[in-house]
C-alpha cells in the first residue's frame, strides 16, 4: 500500500520547483565539472585516467545508488530522503572546494555522487505520486527540461566562472542550488510511501562494484590498451560480478532490480531512450570542448557559444513535446528524434575535418533539436510501466540506467576516441604503441601540449589533424548507432500513443 499526505499549507507546483531545482543541479555538476579538468591538471598534476575520476567518481556513485535510492525513498519515505540528499550534496560541495588535492577531490565528488542519487530518485517517485494524468506528463518534461538545461549550460557556465573566479565556483554552482532545492523542498514537499520491503544490501553492494569495475577498466583502456593486464583484469572482474549480481537479484523476493521487467518489451523500449540519448548527446557536451579548446585552441567563451547551439532546443522543445506526444504519440515523437539527432550527427562527422568550428552550428541544433523530441518524455514514460507504489524503483532503474549509462557511454567514447588518435598518429612516427595510445589519450582529453611532449617529432598541426580525422569517424559511428536505437525504439515501444498511465493517471 502506498501513503501520499497533502498538507493545505504546501503548494505541489513549488514542490515540483524543488525537485526541477536538483534536475538543473546534478547535471550541472557533470557536465560543468568535466570542463573544470583542464584547469585541475594544473593544480593536482596527475595521469589522464586519474583526472577522469574527478568526473567519473561523481557519475559513479551517482548512477550505481539510484537503484538503492528508489527502494529507500519508497520505504523510509520521498520527502524525507530527498532532503536528506539535497544536504548531503551540498555539505559535499563543501568539501570539494576546500580539497587539498586530488584524492581528497574525488573522495568528495563520490560523496556528492550519494546525495544526488537519493535526492533525484526520491524526488523523481514523489512527482510520479503526487501528480495525475497529464498533470505527471507536464511535470515530467519539466523535470527533464531542467535535466536537459543543467547538462547543455554547463559548459557555458563553467567557461565563464572558470575566466572570472576559478575552478572553486564551477564546483560550487550545483552545491547553491542543493540548497535552494532543500529550502523549497522543506517548506512545499509532501512526505509518501511506497511499498516496505527489506533494502537488497548485497545486490547494492555487488552492483555498484560491478560499475566500477567496468568504469575503471574503460578509463584503463583509453591510456593502456585493450592488451594491458589490468584491463583484461578489469574485464574479467566485470563479468564475474555481473553473473554474482543476477545469481543475487534471483534469489530475492523484493530485489534491488526486478530482472522479470526486462522481459517486458516496453519497459526495455524505455530504457533504451537515456542510452541513446548519452550517444548521441551526451558524450558530445564533453568531447567536443575539449576538442575545440584543449586542442583547437578555442577561448572558454568561444566554445560556450559553439555548444550554445547544441543545447538551445533543449530549452524549449521538451516541454512541446509532452503537447505534441498526445496528437502523434509518444513512440513516434521518440523515434523521429533519434533520427534527427543521427543525421545530425552524421552532417558534424563532414564538418569535423573540412570546416571551421564556427560552420557547426546548423548540425549541433540537429542534434540538440532531435535529442529533445525524447528528453522531455522519458521520464514519464519510465514511471507509467509500473503502479504508482513502485514508482520508486521505476525512478531508481531509469535514473540508474540514465547516469550510469552517461558515465559507461562517456568512458567508452572517450577510449574509442583515444584508439582512433593513437592509429592516426602511428605512420608519422616510429614511438611504441604504448606512448601513441598514451599521446592519444591526452588528445582525447584536450591535452595537446602534454601529447606534443610525448611525440616531440609531430609538429601541434599534426597531431590536430590526426584528432579531427578521429571525431569524424567518431562522431560517424555515434550516428549509426543513434540511428540503430531509433529503429528499435520504434521495435520494441510500437506505433502507440501515450501510454494510458500517462493520459488518464494510474
Amino acid at each position: 500500500m502506498s501513503s501520499f499526505s497533502l498538507s493545505p499549507s504546501r503548494d505541489p507546483r513549488l514542490g515540483l520547483l524543488a525537485v526541477c531545482l536538483v534536475a538543473l543541479a546534478l547535471p550541472l555538476s557533470f557536465s560543468a565539472g568535466a570542463i573544470a579538468v583542464p584547469a585541475l591538471a594544473g593544480r593536482f598534476p596527475g595521469s589522464p585516467a586519474a583526472l577522469a575520476w574527478v568526473t567519473n567518481a561523481f557519475m559513479l556513485s551517482f548512477g550505481s545508488l539510484l537503484l538503492a535510492a528508489g527502494g529507500l525513498a519508497d520505504r523510509w519515505g520521498r520527502r524525507r530522503l530527498f532532503l536528506a540528499g539535497c544536504a548531503g550534496v551540498a555539505l559535499a560541495t563543501l568539501a570539494v572546494c576546500l580539497a587539498s588535492d586530488l584524492i581528497w577531490l574525488d573522495l568528495a565528488r563520490g560523496a556528492q555522487g550519494v546525495g544526488a542519487a537519493a535526492a533525484l530518485a526520491s524526488g523523481s517517485a514523489a512527482l510520479a505520486q503526487g501528480f495525475d494524468g497529464h498533470a505527471r506528463t507536464r511535470a515530467f518534461a519539466l523535470m527533464g527540461t531542467m535535466f536537459g538545461v543543467g547538462l547543455a549550460l554547463g559548459p557555458l557556465l563553467a567557461g565563464v566562472l572558470l575566466d572570472a573566479l576559478g575552478w572553486r565556483s564551477v564546483f560550487a554552482s550545483g552545491g547553491v542550488l542543493a540548497l535552494a532545492a532543500w529550502a523549497v523542498g522543506w517548506h512545499h514537499l509532501d512526505e509518501s510511501h511506497g511499498m516496505q520491503v527489506r533494502l537488497d544490501v548485497a545486490g547494492m553492494v555487488v552492483f555498484s562494484l560491478m560499475l566500477a569495475a567496468l568504469t575503471a577498466g574503460l578509463l584503463l583502456l583509453a591510456e593502456h590498451g585493450l592488451h594491458a593486464p589490468v584491463v583484461i583484469g578489469a574485464a574479467a572482474a566485470t563479468l564475474a560480478l555481473l553473473v554474482a549480481f543476477v545469481r543475487v537479484e534471483r534469489r530475492l523476493q523484493h530485489p534491488l532490480l526486478q530482472l522479470s521487467l526486462f522481459a517486458q518489451r516496453q519497459f526495455l523500449g524505455v530504457q533504451l531512450l537515456p542510452v541513446a540519448t548519452c550517444l548521441g548527446y551526451v558524450v558530445l557536451l564533453v568531447i567536443l570542448p575539449l576538442h575545440l579548446s584543449g586542442v583547437q585552441g578555442q577561448s572558454s567563451l568561444q566554445v560556450g557559444m559553439q555548444m550554445l547551439a547544441l543545447s538551445a532546443p533543449l530549452l524549449v522543445l521538451p516541454l512541446l513535446a509532452a503537447g505534441w506526444a498526445r496528437r502523434i504519440g509518444a513512440a513516434r515523437l521518440c523515434a523521429l528524434g533519434l533520427l534527427l539527432c543521427a543525421l545530425g550527427l552524421y552532417l558534424l562527422s563532414r564538418r569535423a575535418l573540412h570546416a571551421e568550428p564556427a560552420q557547426w552550428w546548423l548540425a549541433l541544433l540537429l542534434v540538440g533539436a532531435g535529442t529533445a523530441l525524447p528528453w522531455g518524455l522519458m521520464d514519464g514514460l519510465s514511471v507509467s510501466v509500473v503502479p504508482a507504489e513502485r514508482a520508486g524503483m521505476a525512478a531508481g532503474i531509469f535514473g540508474t540506467v540514465r547516469v550510469a549509462g552517461e558515465g559507461i557511454a562517456l568512458a567508452a567514447v572517450t577510449a574509442l576516441l583515444a584508439a582512433l588518435v593513437a592509429q592516426r598518429l602511428a605512420p608519422g612516427t616510429a614511438a611504441s604503441w604504448a606512448t601513441l595510445a598514451r599521446a592519444g589519450a591526452y588528445l582525447a582529453t584536450g591535452s595537446l601540449t602534454q601529447a606534443s611532449a610525448l611525440l616531440p617529432g609531430l609538429p601541434a598541426a599534426a597531431l590536430q589533424h590526426a584528432s579531427s580525422d578521429a571525431l569524424a569517424w567518431l562522431l560517424r559511428g555515434l550516428a549509426a548507432a543513434t540511428a540503430g536505437s531509433a529503429v528499435l525504439v520504434m521495435a520494441l515501444l510500437g506505433w502507440q500513443r501515450m501510454p494510458a498511465a500517462l493520459r488518464t493517471g494510474s
